[in-house]
């Protein structure tokens, strides 16, 4: 079986604020894939990974996401490529003003749900899927870091995205917590669903493998392990 292609970055620049941060991105994901992104802050790890989901974009170089020509992406076709996109933020990015079903359900309405029995199985599914069924009716400030960080992640899995992209998922999170949650994206990832996620923790790296690329001197260079 073909390798399905996801991502295919070619000679591509990523700027922020007129400058370059990036040069020369030559990068390719396939299906099921877990790929880290290291290197220190500053170095363009998370504006790499908002260009795959049109939050900065991309002026120099040829990129596909999805199928989706990245420097011809229209505006109105945002929104249908970021449907197949799960987003994981470091600080959760929750609605504070309502209960973990809520936001969940609010996410699939605004993705054009409108069955309220697919809504509510949808994020069941969801839920059990990263463990937290049982929290469903909690507020997010009820919940311990972790625990938001999993419904955050659930959220990212309502669409059943082909990418999840993990922005220092584990940033805000206790050793143990953080080891937790990269463990599940791994389980995730072993469903068929690629991964990338951003991290400067070498320990979680060294822990659960996947590809290396490491953002420094402005360009992305593939490693072996986290000692190069």
């Amino acid at each position: 079986m073909e390798e399905k292609l996801l991502v295919q970055y070619n000679k591509v620049e990523v700027c922020r604020k007129e400058l370059i941060v990036l040069k020369e991105v030559d990068f390719k994901l396939y299906a099921g894939e877990f790929v880290y992104f290291i290197g220190r802050v500053g170095t363009g790890k998370s504006s790499l990974l908002k260009t795959m989901y049109a939050d900065i974009p991309i002026l120099e170089g040829e990129a596909s996401v999805l199928g989706y020509n990245m420097k011809m992406l229209k505006r109105k076709d945002i929104p249908m490529l970021r449907r197949q996109i799960g987003i994981v933020f470091q600080d959760f990015q929750l609605l504070t003003d309502r209960s973990v079903n809520e936001n969940l359900e609010f996410v699939l309405k605004a993705t054009g749900w409108k069955d309220k029995a697919d809504i509510a199985e949808r994020v069941e599914q969801v839920l059990v899927q990263v463990g937290m069924q049982k929290k469903a009716y909690k507020m997010p400030h009820e919940l311990s870091g972790g625990e938001q960080q999993r419904i955050v992640i659930a959220r990212a899995l309502l669409n059943s995205p082909q990418i999840i992209l993990a922005d220092e998922p584990t940033g805000n999170l206790d050793p143990q917590t953080g080891q937790q949650i990269v463990s599940l994206l791994h389980s995730i990832c072993q469903t068929g669903t690629a991964v990338i996620m951003t991290t400067h923790n070498h320990h979680l790296v060294d822990e659960f493998p996947g590809r290396i690329l490491k953002c420094e001197n402005k360009k992305l260079v593939e490693v072996n392990n986290t000692k190069d």
